[in-house]
């Protein structure tokens, strides 16, 4: 039996919760933009702090670079049990779908919330002509916070246009074989340092990059940065491969609390050599920006394999709330930054600390995000349209018949 015929019996729940976890720390991430010392989000609120910067650099270094790991596995679990073409279908339908269903209102959300909140702090002058409308290309189209629906889309296109070449190189499983040994020498202690090697060259190599957002976002334009297709494609291509050898789960569980001091240690020194939240980027590829890139890129890939042995370790039992919350999550993450963006204009002259404020829009925005899940999502054809199943209602237990005396 190869190591690519061995399954487990058991649902993934720690994997799940990883996911999930993700895409829900981006409420709290977008949410703590407003709070920054200086002013580098649409919204700046009354009340800021340096505390926001280190928790949305906390969050923002491991998040996408965990979900692209779990993405990979998850998409050759799908491509092995499916085949090709039911893959295709697939992820055409869950991903490719909703980035085209839900870019434009979206986009409409966050429009409103930027004409508030030019209202609100005195940008607008009443009969004043507007300002012109900005012009896009493929080089610029927002893509917002869905830009990693079309990263994920590209991905997995890569994954179908790969497949060919290599099912025809494999046709007696020598080189699967090969890559599952490759795979394994891959996975140990040493599994982010080699990981790092190609991203920190690609930051080093980027005059646009700055060190405070780590892997750039690409958020912007048709054609996302080099360094974004490395340190997320680096992710998924690892992902893709574990799950041939899902047993190697193991290993990176067990060396987990190695990997949370590294991630520790090396995320403060990162945040120290990218001076803060700053936005200037490094230009230049001099010797200070190769240490800050090696760094950050080591920080970037030990705390995601730190998140996802921690979460094997510590969450791979049933739960039905993180059960929930995963199935719930995708949803939360589409619709989430425009309603962030309202709350924050709504709070950003209110008399309270940032973390009040912050706590207040984070879980405002769950609520509301999750009340619209369960009561318009979950159980109807959308929730079978984004998690690929459909939850029915429960219905109440008839009382039992009470026999006539």
């Amino acid at each position: 039996m190869t190591h690519s015929e061995i399954r487990p019996p058991e649902r993934l729940h720690g994997l799940d919760a990883l996911r999930g976890g993700a895409l829900l720390l981006g409420v709290v991430l977008h949410a703590s933009l407003s709070f920054f010392p200086q002013q580098i989000w649409i919204v700046a609120d009354d009340s800021r702090s340096i505390g926001a910067a280190w928790l949305f650099f906390a969050i923002h270094l491991f998040r996408m670079t965990a979900f692209f790991l779990i993405a990979g596995l998850f998409a050759h679990m799908m491509l092995s049990r499916k085949g090709w073409w039911g893959f295709a279908r697939d992820r055409a339908v869950r991903i490719t779908g909703p980035l085209l269903a839900f870019w434009f209102p979206v986009m409409a959300g966050i429009v409103t919330a930027l004409v508030w909140n030019a209202h609100a702090n005195g940008m607008i002058v009443p009969g004043a002509p507007p300002p012109p409308p900005p012009t896009y290309d493929w080089t610029n189209v927002p893509l917002t916070h869905l830009w990693f629906l079309y990263v994920l889309s590209l991905f997995c296109i890569a994954t179908l246009i790969l497949r060919a070449p290599f099912a025809a190189l494999d046709r007696n499983g020598g080189w699967g074989r090969v890559v599952d040994r490759i795979t394994g020498a891959l996975i140990g202690w040493w599994t982010p340092v080699l990981m790092a090697a190609p991203l920190a060259l690609a930051l080093w190599l980027d005059p646009k990059w700055i060190a405070f957002f780590a892997v750039p976002t690409p958020d912007a334009g048709l054609v996302p940065h080099t360094a974004a297709l490395v340190g997320f494609g680096s992710a998924f291509g690892l992902g893709f491969l574990l799950d041939r050898r899902r047993e190697l789960l193991d290993r990176i569980a067990a060396w987990s609390p190695i990997f949370l001091l590294v991630a520790v240690a090396s995320g403060v020194a990162a945040y120290e050599l990218a001076g803060g939240p700053k936005l200037a980027p490094m230009v230049e590829p001099t010797t200070t920006k190769a240490i800050a890139a090696a760094v950050c890129a080591l920080a970037v890939y030990s705390s995601a394999f730190a998140a996802l042995g921690l979460s094997l370790r510590f969450l791979s039992g049933h739960s039905p709330v993180r059960r929930y919350l995963a199935d719930a999550s995708y949803w939360v993450y589409i619709l989430h930054l425009p309603l962030v963006m309202l709350a924050q204009v709504w709070v950003q002259d209110w008399p309270a600390p940032w973390w009040i404020k912050l706590a207040g829009v984070s879980l405002g925005v769950f609520a509301v995000c999750l009340g619209s899940y369960e009561l318009l999502v979950r159980h109807g054809f959308m929730g079978k349209w984004l998690n690929g199943r459909r939850i029915p209602w429960r219905r109440r237990a008839e009382p039992e018949a009470v026999p006539a005396e």
